[in-house]
């Protein structure tokens, strides 16, 4: 590859930038981190946004792979000073990638243990309890109980069904990605196939991430309650996501492709955080906690009652 490919300059504005966005990505989502981990519950937490996010981040870090590869190509006449400065853009999607799907697994590790096993009962007893218990039937006339057991709940099942598809789909699309990367020719604009599944990631990346936040704000919206969503994290992420969006548009070898899902998230997101806010300053007035139980008895009020009633129903 020809130096003259390769960046030769310094971009100190975009690497200060860009270091400050890695930074702050990491201070933003230690909120959300240590709120689940903290409370021992992901309660409120909508599955699908989860699910959407976790996919979404994927698709941006395995467009911005294929649209920087020239620069990963780079790295081999570079130094690596400015190896390192000219993938940020690349690393600071995949850091967002890896601190989002951190959230998903601590969703799964502190799932409530109320909404993840419930009691089965069959509604009439079989034919083979009715035999075994025979003589017990016999000697006092009496009907045996069907026996109750414990399984998992549609909830939980789900949760898990979702874990596995966002792992499937980071496998399946990152070994297409490399393989094409590698087997392909590196040509200057990139081989068809390669713009088709970039822009295929990075269109799909922004579909993703529309429909992203529609259930949590669903969710959210119905529960009248925050929840485990940390307000903090969105707090400082709402702002950050506009420098985040800037900071790609300005990167080399990026395209509309590669920042449109951010700045879509951004915009929803800002949307969850009002509504956090509203539904906090109503539990506040209720006298009830994020999850809806009351912090004092003198918190069980009739309308406290029946926010608690519409939260089991």
């Amino acid at each position: 590859m020809a130096t003259c490919q390769c960046p030769a300059t310094h971009d100190v504005p975009t690497l200060v930038l860009s270091l400050l966005l890695c930074t702050g990505l990491i201070i933003s989502y230690l909120p959300q981190h240590l709120r689940i981990i903290n409370a021992k519950t992901s309660e409120g937490f909508s599955p699908w946004y989860l699910l959407l996010g976790a996919t979404s981040s994927a698709s941006g870090m395995l467009n911005l792979l294929i649209v920087q590869w020239p620069l990963f190509r780079c790295c081999r006449v570079i130094s690596s000073g400015r190896c390192f400065e000219s993938l940020l853009g690349f690393y600071q999607v995949t850091l967002q990638w890896l601190l989002f799907t951190i959230i998903l697994v601590l969703y799964l590790a502190y799932f409530p243990k109320h909404l993840k096993y419930q009691r089965v009962m069959p509604l009439e007893p079989t034919a083979s309890a009715y035999s075994s218990t025979g003589d017990d039937l016999q000697a006092d006339g009496a009907n045996v109980r069907p026996r109750v057991t414990v399984a998992t709940t549609p909830e939980w099942r789900m949760a898990i069904t979702l874990g596995i598809v966002v792992f499937l789909h980071l496998s399946l699309l990152f070994l297409l990605s490399i393989s094409l990367l590698l087997i392909l020719p590196s040509t200057n604009p990139p081989h068809p196939f390669l713009r088709y599944l970039a822009t295929f990631l990075g269109v799909s990346g922004t579909v993703l991430a529309v429909f992203q936040y529609a259930p949590q704000i669903y969710r959210t919206y119905h529960s009248k309650l925050v929840g485990a969503l940390s307000l903090g994290t969105m707090a400082i992420q709402v702002p950050g996501s506009v420098l985040f969006v800037l900071s790609l548009v300005f990167r080399p070898g990026t395209d509309w492709t590669s920042w449109l899902a951010y700045a879509v998230t951004g915009g929803m997101q800002g949307a969850l955080l009002v509504i956090c806010v509203l539904w906090k300053r109503r539990q506040k007035s209720l006298g009830i906690d994020d999850f809806g139980k009351p912090l004092d008895d003198a918190s069980s009020g009739p309308e406290t009652q029946r926010l608690l009633d519409d939260e089991q129903d």
